[in-house]
């Protein structure tokens, strides 16, 4: 929805998740100690990320050291490490200062756990999207189930239920709703409810 509510606009749309997909991905191939500070930091110091339209696709798609890592960063091996690595104060602090010069000159729609309440707190819209557990673990079974048949269900709603308990838990920007955010409850909606309430809001406060 995010990335249609930007082509909408016409703005810069940026999945901040995958940031912090792609730097566990990293901490993962280069066997980063999560407890180790001055690995992470060296290696924090080694990862360059940015976003790419894809030609065929015209999504903007994550790259990391020159390589294309957006299909890597969706296995469920980075899936089961990101809360961990994003727990992790100077990985928040190295990505959150990436996305707020990204969105200095605003014109952006950002997605991610934090947005509204610490990247930017002043963000003209926030909408806190939520829906029904077992609706958000069937979703992204099917979404994980077509690049990896062996997956369960058991598995997707485990990982689900454990990332939500430590992003909301975590010391360092905890997942939670900003006092002036919008809640877009999405278990009984379509794709094309879920977006046009969303493109409402938005033309409403660009017209305001």
């Amino acid at each position: 929805m995010a990335r249609q509510l930007a082509r909408a606009l016409n703005y810069i749309f940026i999945d901040s998740g995958a940031m912090y997909r792609a730097i566990a991905l990293y901490f993962i191939q280069h066997r980063i100690d999560l407890k180790d500070d001055f690995a992470i930091e060296n290696a924090l110091g080694n990862i360059s990320l940015s976003f790419q339209k894809n030609s065929q696709t015209g999504n903007n798609e994550i790259w990391m050291n020159g390589e294309n890592v957006e299909q890597l960063i969706r296995e469920m091996e980075v899936a089961s490490k990101v809360s961990d690595v994003a727990a992790i104060k100077a990985v928040r602090d190295f990505a959150v200062a990436q996305q707020q010069l990204i969105g200095k000159d605003k014109g952006v729609v950002m997605d991610g756990r934090d947005i509204g309440t610490t990247v930017f707190p002043a963000a003209e819209l926030k909408i806190f999207m939520t829906a029904n557990v077992d609706v958000r673990v069937e979703r992204r079974f099917r979404e994980l189930s077509a690049k990896n048949p062996s997956i369960s269900l058991e598995e997707v709603k485990t990982n689900l239920q454990s990332r939500d308990h430590m992003d909301s838990t975590r010391e360092v920007s905890p997942l939670k709703k900003a006092d002036d955010a919008l809640v877009l409850d999405n278990s009984e909606l379509s794709p094309e409810e879920q977006f046009s309430m969303a493109l409402h809001w938005a033309n409403e406060r660009i017209d305001a």
